[in-house]
């Protein structure tokens, strides 16, 4: 029956079901009762445009309209706001309607986009639903939106004073403006980058305080991936102090971390896990070992998606703000449901974007304070690195034949003996997961010991040190060798991981070993004199500050940029001299640096930025999927391939499956893409190579035969492959999806006018020169230029300006920038471009005049002309300008640059005025005062 049914009454049956969801009540225009429910949506509603497709209705009172159109209109739904508009604007039949309704909606049933006519610039936004009744009502008794109110926020510095004076370090400045004018912009994403250390969390709590005070924000989220890190944040907005009240953020506003299904509707910040936001739109328990590490580690392989449904507990309109902490690695794939689910401005904070970061938030970068620039002002420590190489570490070693081998279970520890059947040789690669080696182990903690007064002098004490081991296995096996190498007890050695605190039982479930809380074991590592070392394999790669970490040793490579820049920004916190000693007595300053000691080549090793599946974004399917057809079997292209299909099956219909089912001689394109998938996975081929090397499990049958095993893997899953099929799934590709590359970012190379080409540039200037010849008599400013260079010390603001204003109205199109940039061409001009427009004209006007002989600001010319001024003061025998003189001569250069001339009346006017103004600078130069400002007005515009 649903297949007959025409696309528009399937819209409307679509968009009947998302409201009745969001608790409107849908009648028929002659069965309307304004007592069912909270909010009646009206269909067909009579005006005097015609019937709107839907009229809603609160307490008896219109509030906004519902345009209803076809699913395929989705791509054109903004083509067709004037049409919303146009029935919002309209008198409705039965109600004296006297202001045009403020709330509109265009909607296909799975697009739905909405405009609030309240806000300073309505602009029409994609939202995941339709929004309540209760909502639309609570808006409209607030009287503006909360675009408006955004506009309420002052400036955080109008005065200019120092950031410290307000409590905040300057990037921290930065990033709070930035972000209050993104939002009074109405962006809907901002990134804020800041290197681990920075205080990015401090920075969104404050921004958080000013949303809520002076914009009356409602309710906002802070996101995180790992309970540790929502912890963290907790703690930080429980001590936060806002600069102009002295009662704590908490006394002020109601923060609640999220520990269940519930989300408290009293609370104005709510932190949560995003896995625990995901289970509670879904409705679904949360399996809480889930929130201990973050879904970037969980998933080596991606799952499907599944999708989120309106949940009436948490409306769409639930919060107005998410600051997303880490977003590097939570804004993908399962997780970014929860983002595109509310009608919320995204925040994202990170110290390592990737390329998709950026993407994501629309290259709204708002801070950009990298770990250099945090070093540079003493926000960060730097690093060195001390390399550890051994023998076995680099070469790998063999087992031989007929020896006593010993063998253990890794979770048990449960050895045995076991004769070698033959000679083994094992590399680099397999130590401490295949093969252990006590040997390396020890002789690297020995390395390190032993080095330990070159890298820390004077120090009588082992430094506060983080090993990275590869497993947990792993790091039981360092942990005993460091405590027997450095002849300590259980205390100065321990792990800290999210593991540690879990029990330990035997296969019968009974308990071996009562694990400690690794919260007690990270606090006492941050505070207490002991542990000195602690290894880790997961829990404090991220988000964990341990500040008087000095050291951090790699026992495991790493090949993601992100993850080990993450790992490394654990040493970066600096710490005051007072502070550290508390933990490291013989200390002899603060916190310098910290050192890197690689043992495994992790600082030599070759990075990748986090990718997603898709690894080939521009090439297209077709070629994939020929590609892998004709024998292609390399990672990226079968996993592209595999994801790029995964996203199509997703958009197929009945018809479509069974088309591709047809041509594929009856395999449906989940079974192909599984195939694929399965072709890749490294355990399989692990398999399947030590089936081709005929070798037992657990040996290593070497890469070459991992290569042959991928490929005949890869091979088989491709032969349900053939061009009928490759050029259907093509087709179906076309007619079914546009392409958004979130991976590849666009840049600026050119920017000009249709018609500013090369060829037309001279043209341009011909008409711009004739344009200043025909009015040099008759405009003051260009007859100075063009006829009196001696009086150019004349010109003043007001000159320039009637200029402007002058050719604006009589050639609009002749633009100084248009100018600029004709010049730019024909001069083949790459540097600066001027600051503002009536700086442009006056270097336009300079270059027809032939006062400049190539294209140059005027900023940078008055800035050379000064600079040759002073080379010709200081070059005799004379008296030269001492330090004060010089700051006040450069005062007057920069108002020149701005002003174009300088007058005794100007010095009692800023920046002068606050420096002491006309007095002072008779009192630095006495009756030379008058001269030299008539000689700077001349020398500089020359």
């Amino acid at each position: 029956m649903a297949l007959n049914q025409n696309p528009e009454q399937l819209a409307r049956d679509n968009i009947d079901a998302l409201l009745k969801a969001t608790g409107w009540s849908v009648q028929d225009k002659n069965r309307f009762d304004p007592n069912d429910g909270s909010g009646q949506a009206v269909r067909e509603y009579p005006t005097e445009s015609g019937p709107a497709d839907y009229v809603l209705f609160v307490d008896r009172m219109a509030v906004g309209i519902i345009e209803a159109k076809r699913e395929s209109r989705g791509e054109n739904l903004t083509v067709v706001e004037e049409q919303t508009d146009s029935y919002a604007n309209a008198k409705l039949k039965w109600i004296s309607n006297t202001e045009p309704l403020p709330f509109l909606y265009e909607s296909t049933g799975v697009i739905t986009r909405f405009t609030d006519r309240r806000d300073p610039k309505p602009r029409s936004r994609e939202v995941f639903t339709f929004h309540r009744p209760e909502t639309l009502k609570q808006w409209l008794e607030e009287g503006e939106s909360l675009r408006a109110r955004l506009h309420h926020i002052p400036l955080l510095n109008p005065e200019k004073r120092p950031a410290r004076e307000l409590g905040l370090r300057d990037c921290q400045e930065t990033a709070i403006s930035n972000l209050e004018a993104s939002f009074k912009a109405d962006k809907p994403r901002a990134l804020i980058q800041m290197a681990t250390g920075a205080g990015k969390t401090y920075t969104a709590i404050t921004v958080m305080y000013r949303i809520l005070k002076y914009a009356k924000g409602k309710r906002i989220l802070f996101l995180v991936d790992t309970r540790n890190l929502g912890e963290q944040a907790e703690q930080e907005m429980l001590s936060f102090t806002p600069s102009d009240d002295n009662r704590k953020f908490t006394e002020l506003y109601a923060v609640q971390r999220l520990k269940n299904a519930s989300v408290p509707r009293d609370a104005q910040v709510c932190i949560s896990t995003i896995q625990r936001m995901y289970s509670i739109l879904k409705g679904e328990e949360l399996d809480e070992v889930l929130e201990e590490t973050n879904p970037w580690e969980q998933h080596t392989q991606p799952k499907e998606p599944a999708p989120v449904a309106y949940n009436p507990k948490v409306p769409i309109e639930f919060f107005d703000f998410i600051f997303i902490d880490e977003c590097h690695r939570s804004i993908y794939n399962l997780w970014q449901q929860v983002l595109d689910y509310f009608d919320a401005y995204l925040i994202g904070l990170t110290a390592t974007p990737d390329n998709r970061t950026f993407g994501f938030f629309k290259q709204n970068v708002v801070s950009e304070y990298t770990h250099e620039k945090a070093v540079a002002d003493g926000v960060n420590v730097g690093n060195e690195i001390y390399y550890i190489d051994t023998a076995i570490t680099k070469q790998g070693a063999e087992l031989k034949a007929k020896q006593l081998i010993e063998r253990r279970e890794k979770k048990t520890r449960r050895k045995r003996w076991e004769e070698q059947d033959e000679d083994e040789v094992y590399s680099s690669k397999q130590l401490d997961r295949d093969i252990v080696n006590p040997s390396q182990i020890r002789t690297v903690i020995r390395a390190f010991r032993n080095s330990l007064p070159d890298l820390f002098p004077g120090r009588e004490e082992v430094p506060k040190t983080l090993i990275f081991a590869k497993t947990d296995s792993h790091a039981d096996d360092i942990i005993q060798t460091v405590r027997e190498e450095f002849g300590e007890g259980n205390a100065f050695c321990k792990k800290v991981t999210y593991k540690a605190g879990q029990d330990k039982k035997d296969k019968d479930g009974n308990l071996i070993q009562k694990g400690e809380d690794p919260k007690s074991i990270l606090s006492q590592f941050r505070n207490d004199y002991n542990p000195r070392i602690a290894v880790t394999v997961d829990m404090i790669s991220t988000g964990t500050d341990v500040r008087p970490l000095e050291c951090l040793l790699f026992m495991r490579d790493v090949k993601s940029r992100n993850y080990f820049e993450q790992m490394k920004g654990r040493g970066t916190r600096t710490l005051d001299y007072d502070d550290l000693r508390k933990v490291t007595p013989s200390a002899h300053s603060a916190k310098t640096h910290y050192v890197i000691v690689d043992a495994i080549g992790v600082t030599k090793s070759v990075k990748t930025s986090s990718q997603p599946i898709i690894t080939k974004p521009s090439v297209p399917l077709k070629d994939l999927a020929m590609g892998v057809m004709m024998g292609a079997s390399d990672t990226d292209t079968v996993s592209s391939l595999a994801g790029r299909l995964a996203r199509l099956n997703n958009q197929l219909d009945d018809d479509d499956q069974e088309r591709i089912k047809k041509a594929a001689n009856g395999t449906d394109l989940t079974t192909i893409t599984n195939s694929l998938f399965d072709a890749i996975d490294a355990d399989k081929v692990e398999t399947k190579a030590l089936e081709l090397a005929q070798q037992p499990v657990g040996a290593d049958p070497g890469d070459d035969k991992r290569s042959e095993a991928q490929t005949q893997l890869v091979r088989e899953a491709a032969n349900v492959f053939n061009g009928e099929l490759i050029e259907l799934i093509d087709t179906i590709r076309r007619e079914k999806e546009q392409k958004i590359d979130h991976d590849n970012l666009d840049e600026v190379i050119r920017a000009e006018w249709g018609k500013d080409s090369k060829e037309n540039a001279r043209k341009m200037i011909d008409e711009f020169a004739d344009y200043i010849r025909e009015h040099k008599d008759t405009i003051d400013a260009l007859e100075i230029f063009y006829d009196q260079p001696h009086r150019r010390r004349e010109i003043t603001y007001s000159m320039i300006r009637e200029v402007m204003e002058k050719l604006k109205a009589d050639r609009p199109a002749l633009s100084p920038f248009r100018i600029w940039n004709a010049y730019s061409q024909l001069d083949g001009y790459k540097g600066k471009h001027p600051i503002n427009e009536l700086t442009a004209l006056v270097a336009v006007i300079r270059r027809v005049c032939s006062l400049d002989k190539s294209l140059s600001t005027y900023d940078a010319t008055v800035r050379r002309n000064f600079q040759n001024w002073m080379l010709q003061r200081h070059a005799g025998a004379g008296e030269k300008f001492n330090e004060e003189q010089m700051h006040w001569l450069q005062m007057i250069r920069d108002h020149i640059i701005s002003s174009f001339h300088i007058e005794r009346d100007d010095l009692e006017m800023a920046p002068f005025d606050s420096k002491g103004g006309l007095g002072k600078m008779y009192q630095l130069f006495g009756v030379e005062m008058d001269q030299l400002i008539e000689e700077m007005n001349e020398e500089l515009v020359a």
